[in-house]
C-alpha cells in the first residue's frame, strides 16, 4: 500500500507512528458486530488494525488511487469500499446489522473537517459515537467553553448535539508528509435528546452573533432580537457572544417565529 504521492488537494497526511495508530484503536475499542465506518482510510494503516477486530467494516475514499488499492488488497466481503466525497456520501445508506448504531472514525483531512461535522451531525441519532483525528485548534474549538477565546459557531452547533472529549494530542511527527500543525483525537457521543430546538433557527443565530463576535451581543443580534428580548431569554446584552452560554442560545433561537 505504499509508493503513493499525498495529494495536497485531497488534504492528504497518512498516519504513520505505530503508537499513536495503537492508541486510537484503545480509544475506539471496536467490537466485533459494530456497524462502523471509517472516514478516508489513505493507506489503510487505522483500517487493517480495525479489522483485527471488526467483522466487517465500511470506508469512504475520496482518491480514485487509493480506491483502487484498497479493492485490491482486501477481502471484499469484510472491507465494503465507497468511492464517494464524505461531504456528500449518504451516510445513512450504511446498512446497520443486529440493531446497532453507526460508529463513525476517521482522520479527517483539516481542509474540510468543519463542514464535515455538520454533515454528520444530520445523521447524529443513527450513530453511537465517533472518534476522530482533527486539527488540535478545531478539537479545542469543539470542547471550548463559554468564556474561552475558543467558544464560537463550532462550539455551540457541535456541543447541542454530542458531548465530547479531547482524548490526546498527536505530534506531526507521527505523520508522512508531517503536518505544519499539532493535531488531537476527539471522542464524540450524540446526545439522546438535545435541547428542543429548530435546527435552522440556531444556525442563523449563532452564525448572526459570532460574525462580529467583538461587538457586545445586543449590536451583534440587531434586527433579529430586541434589548427586551435578550433579557427576557436570560442573556445580558452586554455580553460579548463567546461568554453566552449553548443553552441560552438554544433560548433565543426559540424565541424565533
Amino acid at each position: 500500500m505504499k509508493n503513493h504521492i499525498p495529494r495536497k488537494r485531497f488534504g492528504q497526511n497518512f498516519l504513520t507512528d505505530d503508537t499513536v495508530l495503537y492508541n486510537i484503536i484503545a480509544a475506539i475499542d471496536p467490537q466485533a458486530d459494530d456497524n462502523m465506518v471509517e472516514i478516508g482510510p489513505g493507506l489503510a494503516a487505522m483500517t487493517r488494525l480495525l479489522l483485527e477486530s471488526l467483522q466487517q467494516l465500511h470506508v469512504v475514499e475520496l482518491d480514485r488511487d487509493l480506491v483502487a488499492r484498497l479493492q485490491k488488497n482486501f477481502d471484499p466481503a469484510r472491507l465494503h469500499v465507497h468511492s464517494a466525497d464524505a461531504l456528500k456520501f449518504d451516510f445513512s445508506s450504511i446498512p446497520l446489522t443486529g440493531n446497532r448504531k453507526l460508529r463513525v472514525v476517521g482522520n479527517l483531512p483539516y481542509n474540510i473537517s468543519s463542514p464535515l461535522l455538520f454533515h454528520l451531525a444530520e445523521i447524529a441519532p443513527q450513530v453511537q459515537d465517533q472518534h476522530f483525528m482533527l486539527q488540535k485548534e478545531v478539537v479545542e474549538r469543539m470542547v471550548a467553553a463559554p468564556g474561552s477565546k475558543a467558544f464560537g459557531r463550532l462550539s455551540v452547533m457541535l456541543q447541542w448535539r454530542y458531548t465530547m472529549q479531547l482524548m490526546f494530542i498527536v505530534p506531526p511527527t507521527a505523520f508522512d508528509p508531517p503536518p505544519r500543525v499539532e493535531s488531537a483525537i476527539v471522542r464524540m457521543i450524540p446526545i439522546a435528546q438535545p435541547l428542543a430546538c429548530d435546527q435552522k433557527k440556531l444556525e442563523d443565530v449563532v452564525l448572526k452573533a459570532f460574525t462580529q463576535r467583538r461587538k457586545v451581543i445586543r449590536n451583534c443580534l440587531a434586527g433579529m432580537f430586541t434589548e427586551n428580548d435578550l433579557i427576557d431569554a436570560g442573556v445580558d446584552p452586554q455580553a460579548r457572544p463567546e461568554t453566552v452560554s449553548m443553552e441560552l442560545f438554544v433560548a433565543l433561537a426559540n424565541r424565533l417565529p
